[in-house]
């Protein structure tokens, strides 16, 4: 047997890994495009493979669960998103079409049914419900739900049971029954989880074991940690710390937050600092440690962790560049940064794995 059908024959046991290839979708507002790169391991390094014009003022993005589609919400008028086929093979996009939104948009995310877009307005007030067509093209609004002054996140849990929203302005994550048979959120008991007051309720995540929910607040740039009941929607506070830098002395000004993949460590960026935080996740507790900050792009709004945990991706807003960083597997150290321009305005990062 030769050394090539001796490799296909050992990938198809499942003897040796298939080696995917890694997207980066990052939304550039003021240029009003997508950027499609590609991410190599081996050498470390962000490849342009296509810039995609979307006729406005993009910012939010979202990934179908089954990593097929990518959504982009648009926040000039009309409101809209774009829905796109992702393809399986160069990562490129081909557009499937539009559908309005209730209004500008700082969030958006997909059920993980695949079949329902969650919306939250800033601006609005709101978070809304759109259908997606079993095509993959999102559709019309489904359901629109007046909240506190400027929501600003909205995600169902893994069961996809319950949805939960932050309110910026409101100081507080609502949290929703979802029903994902006729895509309708439904106040739950409790309805709403009440946050330290002008402390700017903005991001969050679940660590993948449903036990602890990760506020991050912008206006204050603090994390609160939740203990989360996924029988009942319930949360019970057990932390709150700082992103902040030592020796800070500005306004904070908080933006994203994510867990690695594994779960060990949580990276928090501030834009007022152009930092990026990094925290020790105790596996038992949930409980953070504070791990040091690393300087990064001017006005680090977005970022993202590819799914293999080796990589970040951070995008600055004011420098139209993003830096990838390798990941230290032991410590969660982030190492020497390499940089790519983008667009204008680059906001929000989304990484995939093709099949």
């Amino acid at each position: 047997m030769s050394r090539g059908s001796l490799l296909a024959a050992l990938f198809a046991l499942g003897s040796l890994p298939a080696t995917a290839a890694t997207m980066v979708y990052v939304a550039n507002a003021d240029s009003q495009e997508v950027s499609v790169l590609q991410l190599d391991h081996q050498s470390g390094q962000l490849t342009s493979i296509e810039t995609v014009a979307v006729g406005g003022t993009v910012m939010p993005l979202a990934v179908s669960p089954d990593k097929r589609f990518l959504y982009a919400a648009l926040r000039s008028q009309p409101f809209r998103v774009v829905s796109f086929a992702i393809d399986a093979t160069s990562g490129k996009l081909k557009k499937l079409g539009e559908a309005p939104l209730a209004d500008s948009m700082a969030n958006i995310d997909v059920d993980h049914s695949g079949r329902w877009l969650f919306a939250a307005s800033y601006p609005g007030h709101k978070i809304t419900v759109n259908s997606i067509d079993d095509k993959g093209a999102a559709g019309a609004i489904q359901q629109l739900i007046p909240t506190a002054p400027n929501a600003h996140a909205i995600h169902a849990n893994a069961s996809n049971q319950f949805v939960v929203a932050t309110s910026l302005g409101g100081d507080n994550l609502s949290v929703w029954r979802f029903d994902a048979a006729k895509g309708q959120l439904s106040a739950n008991d409790p309805a709403v989880v009440k946050t330290v007051p002008k402390s700017g309720a903005r991001h969050f995540v679940w660590d993948k074991a449903q036990k602890h929910l990760y506020l991050l607040n912008e206006l204050d740039a603090s994390l609160d940690v939740f203990a989360w009941d996924s029988a009942s929607g319930a949360m019970r506070h057990l932390q709150r710390t700082t992103t902040l830098p030592a020796g800070f002395t500005g306004k904070p000004w908080a933006a994203d937050m994510h867990l690695s993949p594994d779960g060990r460590f949580l990276y928090a960026s501030e834009r007022t600092s152009s930092t990026l935080a990094t925290f020790r996740v105790d596996s038992v507790s949930g409980i953070l440690e504070p791990a040091g900050h690393t300087p990064t792009e001017k006005t680090p709004r977005g970022f993202a962790i590819d799914p293999s945990g080796r990589f970040l991706v951070a995008a600055g807003q004011e420098s139209h560049s993003v830096s990838l960083y390798p990941i230290d597997p032991a410590t969660g150290a982030l190492g020497e940064a390499r940089r790519l321009p983008v667009g204008k305005n680059p906001n929000w990062v989304e990484i995939v794995d093709l099949p």
